[in-house]
């Protein structure tokens, strides 16, 4: 798709002199100690124009896609932007190892894994969905510092997961800033250039992942196309607007249905339903909700559902739309498929669980029969495997 986009800038400079003359070195823009003009601290000359070597630092799908236009840039040999690039990357269980480190291997990039950053000479560093803290030390090794792609308008949404918690919150609009990395602490550098978009209405947090991935991809390549004009003209972050996106925890997948309203429930969905289902309680088991969708109005007036008497929780059959209507704070939501020992039709669970189960006691009423909160004891296994799937979004 294509996204209209518009410019949005922090309230001040970070460094630059009158009448907007620029500042020879980035350092002096960071506060990390300045040094003598054209070179970097170590006597080495410092490159003022493209090429650039680079190394890039990612792990997921959003990282790729800046990985891959740092790639086509340097295979761009009239264009003349990236004359070395390299990747680091994080260890994986998989064998294959994260997206970046596959798209790194199948490119031929030197790929090495975190805390190995090889030894080669660098101008500049590019990290995008990389979560680590890096230290000075390591900036200070790129004469032009290390740039963040990060998927937020910056400073709404510090924090590893800035897509999950746009559509989590509702939020209307969003965006992609590329912004300069600073020593242990997370996106809270100066704003090198930021556009925002508006979020897609019902979009999931996989599918706003891609209009953002490739904005900020194309981002990137217009920053490095003027590196130290960029460096010199960045601002600070405003102080007004702070909010941050911690990671999830398997206890955010489960529904509390007295709390939280249909249009929560859907939220909830559409941002973290491709990375764990979500959860629910009933009969003493565990239930995976896999597939939620909106009740159809005509469905809300059918005359036998008006005449159940519900609470929060509550689950019914409706046979003409094969689905499971569940009441929640403010109305209903339909699932179609669930998993409770293995994947399971709505018509499915009806038939062999909730239709036996009537049976049993045909004076029972749907409020005896519904799905309750889950209580997750919190485990450090099972936050790590959440974090592992994680690196699926950013």
């Amino acid at each position: 798709m294509r996204a209209l986009v518009r410019h949005c800038w922090g309230p001040r400079p970070v460094g630059g002199g009158p009448g907007g003359k620029r500042s020879p070195q980035w350092r002096a823009l960071a506060g990390l100690g300045g040094s003598p003009a054209g070179e970097d601290g170590r006597g080495v000359r410092v490159r003022e124009k493209p090429p650039w070597r680079v190394l890039f630092l990612g792990t997921d799908q959003f990282a790729c896609e800046a990985l891959r236009a740092l790639h086509a840039a340097r295979e761009n040999k009239e264009e003349e932007l990236i004359e070395k690039l390299e990747v680091v990357t994080l260890p994986s269980p998989s064998p294959k190892g994260l997206p970046v480190k596959q798209y790194a291997v199948q490119s031929q990039l030197p790929v090495y894994e975190w805390p190995d950053v090889g030894s080669g000479e660098y101008d500049v560093g590019v990290v995008a969905s990389f979560g680590r803290l890096l230290s000075e030390a390591l900036i200070l090794k790129f004469p032009y510092g290390i740039l963040n792609v990060h998927p937020s308008c910056l400073p709404r949404w510090r924090g590893p997961a800035p897509i999950i918690h746009t559509v989590l919150h509702g939020d209307t609009v969003t965006g992609v800033t590329i912004m300069q990395i600073r020593p242990k602490r997370f996106d809270v550098g100066p704003i090198l250039k930021q556009e925002v978009v508006p979020v897609p209405p019902k979009s999931t947090a996989k599918e706003l992942e891609e209009v953002l991935s490739r904005l900020g991809a194309n981002m990137l390549i217009s920053v490095l196309k003027n590196l130290p004009e960029s460096l010199s003209n960045g601002r600070q972050q405003p102080t007004e607007g702070v909010t941050h996106a911690p990671k999830i925890s398997a206890g955010t997948s489960c529904i509390k249905w007295e709390e939280q309203t249909s249009e929560q429930i859907f939220r909830l969905y559409r941002a973290i339903g491709t990375i764990i289902p979500l959860q629910t309680l009933w009969m003493d088991n565990t239930i995976k909700l896999l597939d939620l969708v909106e009740v159809n109005s005509s469905v809300l007036t059918d005359s036998k559902l008006r005449e159940q008497p519900v609470i929060p929780g509550s689950v019914i059959y409706h046979k003409q739309s094969q689905i499971l209507l569940v009441c929640c704070k403010d109305g209903w939501i339909g699932i179609r498929s669930v998993m409770l020992k293995k994947t399971l039709t709505a018509t499915d669970f009806y038939n062999g669980y909730l239709h036996p189960w009537y049976q049993k006691d045909s004076q029972a009423q749907p409020r005896q029969c519904r799905f309750q909160t889950l209580r997750l004891p919190t485990k450090k296994k099972q936050e790590k495997k959440i974090v592992a799937m994680q690196q699926c979004i950013k």
